[in-house]
């Protein structure tokens, strides 16, 4: 913590503020130590607890403000681009859509907890249509639980070292080992798994010209459309034929899908990774001729190829649009 104090007492509240805004817009510059540090200063009264609460309250509010506004205008593009940036692109869309479906508004008291789902917690809800004042009120209660708590955090530090300053040596001596272990383990635990992810992908997916040609010579294909009800509010249509369903529904309908033909998925996450990831989960069930499709639905949509037109009455989509603007539930299975 010897680092961020000292930055901390040359640049005071700005520096908090830009670190914490840096870290909300998606860089993966952690703000953790930032906030704790300003905790623990608080406590030798160096910097003033509520003042810094504010600052690192503006800099929450600023960014995911911005953030919900960019998720109502570009929808799951956006979500791509987090999730490239988060390091792990397999679970992170997924993963929110799936706790806004659930949960609703009440996602946002606790996204800033939940690696992935901070930075996306915010366009997602742009996405789903809630009304910005409800997201602005459920948004600053989350963000003010969870600076508090840094700060909270930090300030207890404080404290017990204005009891024992021999823990600051104690602290020296083995923290800066620690995170710096920490932090590369992190980092290439997330890296070995995309590589991995990856590769079993780009072994076994197939071309959209190549699913096209099929398609035209009548050969019998099974296309799963394995996007969140949420993606399809901006594009309602799917491949010609396919089934639209969930990864988690598809796995515990595992005995109806076919053996004799391929299974085509596809979704719009990056590098077709719940597409890879689905795949795999199936191949381990049993099912052996699983082709992602490369670059996914929007690869087939550039590429000018025929759709059909979803149903104009979806109850998934009908749910998201009716409740989470008024912040019921809503359950998204399937």
């Amino acid at each position: 913590m010897e680092l961020p104090t000292h930055i901390l007492l040359t640049y005071g509240y700005f520096l908090l503020f830009v670190w914490v805004l840096v870290e909300q817009l998606g860089v993966p510059l952690p703000a953790t130590p930032v906030l704790l540090a300003a905790g623990a200063l608080s406590a030798e009264r160096q910097i003033s607890f509520p003042e810094a609460l504010l600052f690192g309250l503006a800099a929450c509010i600023i960014s995911d403000t911005a953030w919900f506004f960019i998720g109502k205008r570009y929808g799951h593009l956006v979500l791509r681009l987090l999730c490239k940036m988060s390091l792990e692109p397999t679970i992170c869309v997924r993963r929110t859509e799936r706790s806004f479906g659930v949960r609703g508004r009440v996602t946002l008291l606790f996204a800033k907890f939940v690696p992935g789902l901070a930075s996306l917690s915010s366009p997602v809800a742009g996405q789903s249509g809630m009304a910005f004042g409800e997201f602005l009120l459920f948004d600053l209660l989350g963000a003010a639980i969870w600076v508090s708590a840094l700060l909270s955090g930090g300030r207890i530090f404080g404290d017990a070292l204005k009891r024992d300053p021999s823990l600051l040596n104690w602290v020296g001596r083995f923290s800066g080992a620690l995170l710096l272990l920490g932090v590369l383990g992190f980092f290439i635990a997330r890296l070995y798994r995309r590589r991995m992810v990856l590769r079993r992908l780009v072994a076994s997916r197939l071309d959209p010209e190549e699913l096209k040609r099929q398609l035209d010579s009548g050969e019998s294909v099974y296309i799963v459309d394995l996007r969140h009800p949420l993606e399809l509010l901006p594009d309602p249509f799917t491949l010609p034929g396919a089934l639209h369903v969930s990864p988690e529904d598809l796995a515990k309908r595992v005995h109806e899908i076919p053996r004799d033909r391929d299974i085509v998925l596809y979704c719009t996450c990056p590098n077709e990774a719940t597409a890879a990831t689905t795949a795999m989960k199936l191949h381990k069930l049993g099912i052996e001729r699983i082709r992602p499709l490369r670059g996914g639905f929007d690869e087939w949509k550039r590429l000018g190829y025929p759709m059909d037109a979803i149903p104009p009455v979806i109850p998934e989509v009908d749910q998201i649009r009716a409740s989470i603007p008024q912040g019921g539930l809503v359950q998204l299975e399937g």
